[in-house]
């Protein structure tokens, strides 16, 4: 039977590279993504395959049950784009001014709608139940998979898998972690209040930039002298707004920035650290400060035998040259919230598109969409291989 489906796989990429161009010309923000959302479950209503809409916000689910008994397998696929404006020189640029599917999120969902319907040819081989997960939201904390997981849709479900098609890694490879594979990822916000004053009398003021610096400064030995160096973490500062003359200086200082980590625990450390230092500074100089911690999602853990599973059963796919581990990576995923809530595994499918090198979230990202056809195959060799 897997033959079988790869074939038919084959058959329908034609129409998963329409689908995701489509998609891509039609791209929509986080928690904006109603007219994606009904074009899937539209897609589901033609097909005759039973959903539901509005699954913890702009979520569509769909369940294909085999003829057989088996188990309950869960899909993934995320479907919001980014405020970008697409400098691609493409027939299927976005349409949109300033959105832009720029992470690989139309193909995410044009994998999983073709390999719905190529796998409901095979329903009545088909041993278990297949759930298609077509999720919201995933770029803006706190994102689409929490209130999704959080209506139950998991609750009957004995395992779930999702893939990121890469745009750095080669085409025919497949990675996978059997712990983490992906970081937590936070944001803070900082505001410095100190007391202006004229520019050629410092010693009257409270300056906060000087002050902003300092802590800039003290923020960087957090990871490396105050976290075990055999701890991986980071913390960045991405803005530092202060001032609006060249001659006077200024009373307020604003930082934001992001903390990356692979544990709970770390996490905390990070955060109780943060705190002394902005209050030793600030009292140092006689400032005030708010100190703004948004926890975002978690780091994405995998299941070992889930992992194995992947790695197994993908390596034998026609053009697929590479199974193995990989090291883990510092961006953020709220597949996390699936992965705490049953046993599984999140894949990265290699799709660099040769002569396009440019990473995730640029203006000039594009895939090279074979990659969906092996992330198709592949969900296909997961969920055979989880029924055996």
């Amino acid at each position: 039977m897997l033959s079988a489906i790869h074939s038919l796989l084959d058959n329908t990429y034609e129409e998963m590279v329409s689908i995701r161009r489509y998609l891509h010309q039609h791209p929509e923000l986080s928690f904006q993504e109603t007219e994606t959302a009904k074009y899937i479950a539209n897609y589901y209503e033609n097909l005759g395959i039973p959903y539901e809409k509005n699954v913890g916000g702009n979520g569509v689910i769909a369940t294909l049950k085999g003829a057989k008994p088996g188990k309950k397998v869960a899909f993934r696929a995320d479907f919001d784009a980014l405020p970008i404006q697409d400098e691609k020189d493409v027939p299927y640029k976005s349409q949109v001014p300033g959105v832009m599917h720029a992470c690989g999120h139309d193909g995410h969902t044009a994998t999983l709608l073709t390999f719905a319907k190529v796998m409901q040819q095979f329903q009545n081989e088909l041993e278990g139940t297949i759930v298609f997960i077509h999720q919201h939201a995933e770029e803006y904390a706190p994102g689409g998979a929490k209130p999704i997981v959080e209506t139950g849709v998991l609750k009957d479900v004995d395992a779930v898998f999702g893939t990121h098609l890469w745009a750095t890694l080669p085409l025919g490879s497949i990675y996978s972690s059997h712990q983490a594979i992906m970081a937590g990822a936070d944001r803070f916000e900082i505001t410095i209040q100190g007391q202006g004053g004229h520019g050629a009398i410092p010693q009257d003021t409270k300056d906060a930039i000087v002050i902003g610096a300092e802590v800039v400064s003290q923020f960087q030995q957090i990871v490396s002298r105050r976290l075990s160096p055999l701890t991986s973490a980071v913390v960045s500062i991405g803005i530092f707004e202060a001032g609006n003359a060249f001659n006077i200086i200024a009373d307020q200082s604003k930082l934001v920035g992001t903390v990356r980590h692979f544990d709970l625990a770390v996490q905390e450390k990070i955060i109780q650290e943060m705190e002394q230092i902005l209050k030793g500074i600030c009292d140092s100089f006689g400032a005030s400060y708010e100190f703004n911690y948004i926890k975002g999602y978690p780091p994405v853990v995998n299941h070992p035998e889930q992992t194995d599973l992947v790695l197994q059963s993908t390596k034998e796919i026609d053009g697929v040259d590479t199974a193995e581990i990989i090291e883990p990576l510092m961006v953020g995923e709220d597949f996390s919230y699936y992965l705490l809530e049953k046993p599984g595994s999140f894949f990265l499918t290699g799709a660099n598109l040769e002569g396009n090198d440019y990473p995730h979230h640029h203006p000039k990202f594009d895939i090279d969409e074979k990659a969906m056809l092996i992330a198709a195959k592949a969900f296909a060799n997961i969920y055979l291989a989880y029924q055996e």
